[in-house]
This record gives C-alpha cells, sequence and structure tokens, in this order.
C-alpha cells in the first residue's frame, strides 16, 4: 500500500507511478494532491502569477498522465517535476512573448479601463525594465537602437539617415543589445526575462 509519511512524501514513488503508468485515475488523483503544491510553487517563484502558475501545473500533470510507460524510468520525482515545471514554464513566457511580439497593436488598442491580465501586467513591467535599459545607452548606440529596433530601419537604411557605414552601425547595434541582455538578465525575474530578451531578436 502507498504511504505518505510525516514530511508528505510518498513512501514507495515507483509503485505509485506504475500504477499511474497502468492508467490509475485514482492514483493519479494521489499523485496530484501529493506533488501539485510544490509545483505551483515553484512555478509562481518564476512567473509571479497565480494564473500563470495553475496554467502550468495543468501542463505539467498533464504530461504526466501522458507518459505511460516513460513514468516507470523516472528515478527522482522531485527532480524530474522541477526540471519538467522549469521547461513547461520557459515554453510558456516564450508563447506569451512571440505573441505580444507579433501583436503590433496590442499596447496601443489596449483598454486599461477593463480587463487588464496578469499577463499584460507582465508585458508592460517589461516594457518598463526595457525603457530602464535603454535610456542608460551611450547616445549613438541609443539613436542607431530606435531606428533599427523600434522604427524598424535596415542597417544600410539607419546608416544612410545617420551618415555611417553599415559595418559601424551593425557594430553599434551589437553593443547596444549586449549591454540590454545584461542590463535586464541583472534587473528581472525570469518572466520578464524571457519575455523581453524576445522582443530583443536583432535586426539585420
Amino acid at each position: 500500500m502507498i504511504q505518505i509519511n510525516r514530511k508528505g512524501n510518498l513512501t514507495d514513488e515507483k509503485e505509485l507511478l506504475l500504477l499511474v503508468s497502468n492508467g490509475n485515475a485514482k492514483a493519479f488523483s494521489r499523485l496530484f494532491h501529493a506533488y501539485s503544491p510544490k509545483v505551483y510553487a515553484y512555478a509562481l517563484k518564476l512567473v509571479k502569477s497565480d494564473t500563470l502558475a495553475e496554467e502550468i501545473v495543468q501542463e505539467v500533470f498533464v504530461k504526466i498522465w501522458n507518459l505511460e510507460s516513460q513514468l516507470t524510468e523516472i528515478e527522482n520525482l522531485d527532480a524530474y517535476l522541477r526540471v519538467t515545471t522549469r521547461n513547461h514554464t520557459l515554453k510558456l513566457l516564450r508563447r506569451m512573448a512571440l505573441e505580444i511580439k507579433t501583436s503590433k497593436t496590442m499596447a496601443e488598442n489596449y483598454d486599461d479601463s477593463h480587463n487588464e491580465t496578469e499577463e499584460y501586467i507582465i508585458f508592460k513591467e517589461s516594457a518598463q525594465i526595457l525603457n530602464q535599459a535603454i535610456d542608460k545607452l551611450p547616445p549613438q548606440q541609443k539613436l542607431v537602437y530606435q531606428l533599427c529596433q523600434q522604427e524598424g530601419l535596415k542597417y544600410e537604411e539607419a546608416a544612410a539617415r545617420l551618415n555611417l557605414s553599415k559595418l559601424t552601425v551593425k557594430t553599434h547595434m551589437q553593443h547596444a543589445l549586449r549591454f540590454l541582455r545584461n542590463y535586464i538578465a541583472n534587473h528581472t525575474d525570469i518572466a520578464t526575462l524571457v519575455i523581453v530578451l524576445t522582443l530583443l531578436g536583432e535586426k539585420k
């Protein structure tokens, strides 16, 4: 019989995983109730959002249920869940970042008076930190960044406007992106970091 010790850990993890791999819904429910608080806590630490953390918990345990026979190959369930949670978190954040990046009118058309989601709050925080970093760029790098990244000019177009060589513009842009990435990595959490780094894809 599967038991839970004083620390709340299952004493026969392998047996539980075997039952779940055989489609035992009761065993899966026991697994979920025993481990979902840990998954939620770790996800919440990464994304700082109750809604996103709950979504990650659901995705992690759907994956567990679908693993079937592979479940019995897991040697350390705690470690496996931690890695899986981190991977699903990064996947979710990258998806959010790409949705924001491809939706050019999101910020302009967004109505702050209603339906402000936690995802959009994260986006606004990302934008604030990115703007802080941009303001710290040297003047020439800042100008090149604004022309190439924010206005969407190609290197040769920015070079013509600034009366510089394409190579000089590219060098300024590379230095600017390097500074911005380092600044953001040191001043934000993982959720904001993933979103901003996706927005910082270098133009050609």
